[in-house]
């Protein structure tokens, strides 16, 4: 009969110490790929139900405006300005926009570049603020939404959860709380006054915007008519 081995000290130390650390590899390989794929996916066809964004100001703030509508219920205006003021190339790029990060770099990367798909994983997934943690974790995100979520479904979200003010996200809740009306009816010289509130919502109120942001929400107003004679909105319009 075969003797058993009898493994020394220093083998059944490393033996332990690897399977823990398999263990250990399979739960980060868990969390940093199955969990956002299977979040990522989700999110396509089911509205999130809070972002970190809107749980923090609930908490600082102790209520905010916010009410999930359907981007069917939402003037195409509307979609067009935001695309017009934010990321104008939107239907061209499969979620950076590569002439607008050169264009940055080339300014000393004295303005954003982040496309609205950007945008979008950040608002859902993730948390505000300026890391390389969150930056990468934005980049690996952001091709995934690309290739799961339609164009129309990026900008349905990205409406939905965007801040338009203190205490105000979404556009159902813009449109009422400075235009009166739904957002269905918003015309596209208020879609434009939104849109440009989007890089500093918590500074700048669309109804009463001063005359260089007025004047900056007219050429958006152009820009995005503009887009859609020239067809950059054919990948969202319904």
């Amino acid at each position: 009969m075969a003797k058993r081995k009898i493994k020394k000290p220093q083998e059944r130390f490393f033996a332990r110490n690897w399977r823990r650390f398999k263990t250990g590899l399979r739960w980060v390989l868990l969390f940093c790929f199955v969990v956002p794929l299977l979040s990522v996916t989700l999110y396509g066809f089911v509205n999130p139900p809070m972002t970190h964004t809107i749980f923090v100001e609930i908490q600082r703030l102790g209520d905010v405006d916010w009410e999930w509508i359907d981007v069917d219920d939402v003037a195409p205006e509307v979609l067009r300005a935001v695309v017009a003021a934010e990321d104008s190339g939107f239907c061209n790029h499969w979620g950076f926009d590569m002439d607008a990060i050169r264009a940055a770099l080339d300014d000393g990367a004295s303005r954003g570049a982040s496309s609205l798909t950007q945008q979008t994983v950040k608002n859902v997934f993730l948390w505000q603020g300026r890391s390389w943690t969150r930056k990468s974790i934005e980049a690996l995100l952001t091709p995934l939404v690309e290739a799961l979520w339609s164009k129309r479904r990026i900008l349905e979200v990205y409406l939905n959860v965007a801040e338009f003010g203190e205490g105000v996200f979404g556009i159902d809740a813009a449109a009422h709380r400075y235009f009166e009306t739904e957002p269905s009816n918003l015309t596209a010289a208020q879609a434009a006054r939104l849109a440009v509130v989007l890089p500093n919502p918590k500074e700048r109120n669309p109804a009463r915007l001063p005359t260089w942001l007025g004047k900056h929400a007219a050429r958006v107003a152009d820009g995005a008519a503009t887009i859609k004679a020239d067809g950059r909105s054919s990948c969202f319009e319904g």
